[in-house]
């Protein structure tokens, strides 16, 4: 069963959001680290020059493959559910 375009669009859009918390911290460099003077009133931990170009890159590199990997769990259903059931309640019946 495949899942409709808008439903994939909408799951790579939030793949795209969060990856974008995971890769930014990555390549990162401060002030003091690029050899550079703070600023006064510039914060010790404010990166020295943002591209944002080539976090857009990365970010869109990183969620395409999560994504990617998503989508063919999704086909092939390598992890269920049932196989993540940390505390044993996917068999149970309800009343």
């Amino acid at each position: 069963m495949a899942m409709r375009w808008t439903s994939a669009l909408a799951i790579y859009i939030l793949f795209w959001a969060f990856t974008v918390f995971l890769v930014l911290p990555f390549g990162v460099k401060t002030t003091r680290e690029a050899g550079g003077a703070v600023v006064p009133g510039q914060a010790e931990s404010a990166p020295h020059e943002f591209h944002l170009g080539r976090l857009a890159l990365r970010v869109t590199v990183v969620a395409t493959i999560l994504f990617t990997l998503f989508q063919l769990n999704y086909a092939y259903g390598w992890i269920t559910p049932n196989m993540v059931d940390l505390f044993g309640r996917g068999n149970m019946v309800t009343r």
